[in-house]
C-alpha cells in the first residue's frame, strides 16, 4: 500500500508519462517493452540488477487542483526481490521532486517492497515539502467564503512493516513522524478563531499496530479479492511528540469481476483522531483517490469516512474506461458523520495500460463535486 501525501496530498503526472508512453510505443527494439517496464522506457535508463527492472528517470510537466502547473523530475520501479518469483506480487518505488507555480516545493521517496513469499511488506515515504495551501476552516459547514491562504513546510517520514501471521493475514508496526515548522498565516483569521493546534510549528512521533486481510490478486489493479485493514497510530510526549493524540484507521476494499474483465471496486474509508490533533493531522475529504472533484482538505475535521464505488470496463487496445461515484463527510465526533450536510462527488475517466503483465495503468480522470468544485486529474495508478 502507498500512502502517498504531503501528509496525504497527491500529485497527478502530465506531460512526462506521455513522453514515457512515446518512447515506449515507438520503439521496436523490445519485443513489448511494457511487458518489462511499469510505466514506459525513457530516455535515461539506469541499470540494475537482473531481478530488478530498469530504474526510469523523466521529467515531468504536473497539474492538480492543490498545485497548478509543476515541474520537476520523477524516477520509478517495480521489481522483485527474488529472481523468476511469479507468486510474490510486484514490489514497487518512485521518487519525485517538483516545483508548482504556486511555488510549492516536494521532494519525496515511497514504495511498497514484498519479499519472497510475501512472508514480509515494507511500505515506506519520506518526504520534504515547502507547500502553501488553502484552509476553510474545520466542520462539515465550512463555507467557500472562508477560504484563506497559509504556508508551511515539513518533514514527514512513514514507516510500516509487515508480517504474515496467517493465510492473507498480516500484523504489522507503524511509525510516523512530522515536523511542521514555518507556518505562515493570516493573524486572527481561521487559524486562530478556532484555536487549530499546531499553527505555530510542531513535530508529532508515534508507533502503531495494524491487522490486515489481503486476498487482492494485484498490487495494482486487482480484478478479485479483497482487502480489510484496520490500525491505529499513537502520539505522545514520550515518544518525542508534542501533541498526544491518537490516529485510527479503517480501510475496506472489494473488487468483482462482473462481466469478463469488466470490474466493480468498493471501498469504505474511515480516518478517526482522539486527543489533541495538530493542523496537518487532521482526517480531511478530497484529492485523487477519494472524494475526487474536491479540493485535498475542503473539508477538514477530527474524523472523517468515505464510500466510494468505481466501474472498470476495457475498452479497446490499452484502453479503458471507468465510472465513480463518492459520498462522505467529517465531524469532530462520530455523531457528525451522517447525512446531514453530507459531501458527494462523481465522474469517468479514462485508463491506459503501461504495463499489461503487472495491470499498471496510466489514470485520466475528471471529478465532479457537490457544488462547484471540480478536478482534473492525470496520475499513475488506480485510486485505490
Amino acid at each position: 500500500m502507498l500512502l502517498l501525501s504531503i501528509r496525504k496530498a497527491k500529485f497527478t503526472y502530465f506531460l512526462g508519462f506521455f513522453l514515457l508512453l512515446l518512447f515506449s510505443l515507438t520503439g521496436k527494439a523490445q519485443s513489448d517493452s511494457l511487458k518489462r517496464l511499469p510505466v514506459e522506457k525513457l530516455p535515461l535508463a539506469i541499470k540494475s540488477p537482473a531481478n530488478i527492472r530498469p530504474i526510469l528517470v523523466l521529467p515531468i510537466i504536473a497539474r492538480s487542483i492543490e498545485t497548478g502547473w509543476s515541474f520537476g523530475i520523477a524516477s520509478a520501479a517495480t521489481f522483485h526481490l527474488k529472481s523468476r518469483d511469479t507468486i510474490t506480487r510486484t514490489s514497487n518505488a518512485q521518487a519525485l521532486a517538483l516545483y508548482t507555480t504556486r511555488r510549492q516545493f516536494v521532494v519525496a521517496l515511497n514504495g511498497s517492497i514484498y519479499f519472497p513469499g510475501e512472508r514480509f511488506i515494507l511500505n515506506e515515504q519520506l518526504s520534504y515539502s515547502s507547500f502553501p495551501d488553502n484552509f476553510w476552516g474545520l466542520g462539515k459547514r465550512a463555507p467557500d467564503s472562508n477560504k484563506e491562504s497559509y504556508k508551511f513546510k515539513q518533514y514527514y517520514i512513514y514507516l510500516h512493516p509487515q508480517f504474515l501471521v496467517g493465510k492473507n493475514l498480516f500484523f504489522g508496526v507503524l511509525y510516523e513522524y512530522q515536523r511542521v515548522f514555518n507556518v505562515d498565516y493570516k493573524a486572527g483569521g481561521l487559524f486562530d478563531q478556532q484555536n487549530v493546534a499546531g499553527r505555530n510549528g510542531y513535530h508529532v512521533s508515534g508507533f502503531g499496530l495494524s491487522i490486515t486481510y489481503d486476498t487482492r490478486n494485484n498490487a495494482f489493479s486487482p480484478n478479485k479479492g479483497m482487502m480489510a485493514q484496520f490500525y491505529f497510530d499513537h502520539f505522545a510526549p514520550y515518544f518525542g511528540s508534542d501533541y498526544q493524540y491518537t490516529n485510527y484507521v479503517i480501510d475496506l476494499r472489494r473488487f468483482l469481476r462482473i462481466y469478463k474483465d469488466q470490474v466493480l471496486a468498493l471501498q469504505v474509508f474511515g480516518s478517526f483522531n482522539a486527543g489533541e490533533t495538530p493542523l496537518r493531522s487532521f482526517s480531511f475529504l478530497g484529492g485523487a483517490n477519494t472524494m475526487r472533484g474536491y479540493y485535498a482538505g475542503r473539508y477538514r475535521d477530527k474524523n472523517a469516512a468515505v464510500i466510494q464505488a468505481e466501474y472498470r470496463v476495457p475498452l479497446f487496445w490499452r484502453v479503458g474506461a471507468v465510472g465513480f461515484a463518492d459520498v462522505g463527510n467529517v465531524g469532530p465526533d462520530l455523531d457528525y458523520i451522517n447525512f446531514h450536510h453530507f459531501k458527494y462527488s462523481y465522474g469517468g475517466g479514462l485508463r491506459v495500460a503501461l504495463n499489461r503483465k503487472e495491470k499498471l495503468n496510466l489514470r485520466l480522470d475528471y471529478g465532479i463535486a457537490k457544488g462547484s468544485s471540480q478536478g482534473f486529474y492525470l496520475q499513475l495508478g488506480e485510486a485505490f
